[in-house]
């Protein structure tokens, strides 16, 4: 009788074990809501849309503001060649907080300072230059998410802040891994790369593409390199990346546009050539 009454709780704890694990994995799987997207730049990708960020290389806030607002999806902001710093960087996209381009930062290498402090600012975006190697691939997505998918770390950061309460748990489903193929070494593994879990954008880096490898855009061998990478892409089922100038192109959707120094002189020239005649602007009236 002793025995009994030892033995009857440890096997209705295991039937509660047992249940609630039924429940946890299949049962109640279905109903769980479907995570929070606020990353607009995955919204429309799966829309099938095509998506293009200017670049950000100026460390003046209005500036980003004036980009931020203009019509991109997204911000490209360039930290690999360019003197930025992430104080900076954190400080241009609080000051436009809310605006329509969601913030993409260029980390200078997949390390883990680099990624964690990209994403503790507030990036939606990382992407990483010159990925030769699939480790480069894995190490970008382990540090940019949290557990269980990655290893990044809980810390300071404005990320909350911009994001909402619930970022821990919705920044996984948020954020996007874009992987930059430059070299013919990255065009020979870029099916490994593109088939890397969390890696969301291939990208076809069309200037260094002909600087590694000595070719220019439209030598066929050049544009068999260019293939090679759609063709790893597409079958890994991720999106393709591009310069703008190639919107045109066949199975792009994703794509990089000019930086903030050129578009300051296409806007002067656009303005010397269409400036009203006649009554003059009023001055600090909206533009």
């Amino acid at each position: 009788m002793q025995t009994n009454t030892v033995r009857l709780p440890i096997l209705m704890r295991c039937a509660l074990v047992s249940w609630l694990g039924w429940v946890g994995s299949g049962a109640l799987a279905q109903e769980r809501p479907s995570p929070r997207i606020y990353n607009t730049v995955i919204e429309k990708l799966r829309a099938g849309e095509q998506v293009v960020g200017g670049t950000v290389l100026t460390a003046d806030p209005e500036i980003y503001c004036a980009m931020a607002n203009a019509g991109y999806d997204f911000l490209w902001i360039e930290m690999q060649h360019s003197p930025l710093t992430y104080q900076e960087v954190a400080r241009m996209i609080w000051a436009c907080r809310g605006a329509p381009a969601i913030p993409f930062i260029r980390v200078p290498d997949a390390t883990p300072g680099d990624i964690q402090k990209a994403t503790d600012i507030g990036a939606l975006g990382v992407i990483v230059p010159l990925v030769e190697t699939v480790e480069e691939a894995r190490d970008t997505v382990k540090y940019a998410m949290y557990p269980p998918e990655g290893l990044r770390s809980l810390g300071n950061g404005q990320y909350r802040a911009l994001w909402g309460d619930d970022y821990r748990a919705t920044a996984n489903d948020n954020i996007m891994i874009v992987a930059m193929i430059e070299s013919p070494a990255g065009v020979a593994i870029a099916d490994a790369v593109a088939s890397v879990p969390g890696v969301d954008v291939v990208f076809a880096a069309s200037t260094d593409l002909g600087s590694f490898s000595g070719l220019a855009q439209g030598d066929p061998l050049y544009e068999q390199m260019v293939t090679e990478i759609a063709a790893a892409t597409h079958g890994a089922g991720r999106y393709l990346g591009g310069p703008q100038a190639w919107m045109d192109r066949p199975g792009f959707s994703f794509f990089q546009g000019p930086p903030d120094t050129a578009l300051v002189r296409l806007g002067v020239q656009e303005s010397l050539r269409t400036a009203p005649r006649g009554v003059a602007p009023t001055e600090g009236a909206r533009e």
